[in-house]
């Protein structure tokens, strides 16, 4: 895959919470000049981790339902989900060192095959 996969509420829990590897998700909207500017950076962790976390993108404008099942209150939100839960939370512009840093923590915690 490579990409992070554009989700939507109806696929949420399929794509995300039944997932059997860890999923990277960014809650976004157009509007948001941070959720740009961190955009990048996303597809490239999606690319650098593929086959091994799993990268989608929910547009909250548009699902407003999972971000507010989340608690999503500001964006960008990521999400990092294993087993079905939230298992980390990150609020706000990151640098991709540091986003890479809480993914490896995930990883070094789960059973990738």
């Amino acid at each position: 895959m490579g990409k992070a996969l554009h989700v939507s509420e109806k696929e949420f829990d399929t794509q995300v919470l039944k997932a059997e590897q860890p999923v990277l998700v960014d809650f976004w909207a157009e509007w948001c000049g941070p959720c740009r500017m961190i955009a990048p950076i996303i597809e490239d962790l999606a690319a650098e981790y593929d086959g091994k976390v799993k990268v989608v993108k929910v547009d909250v404008d548009e699902n407003p339902g999972v971000a507010n099942r989340f608690g999503v209150m500001s964006i960008p939100t990521l999400g990092i989900f294993k087993g079905g839960e939230m298992v980390d939370r990150l609020v706000g512009y990151m640098p991709k060192p540091e986003l890479k840093k809480r993914v490896e923590k995930i990883l070094a915690t789960a059973k990738v095959s």
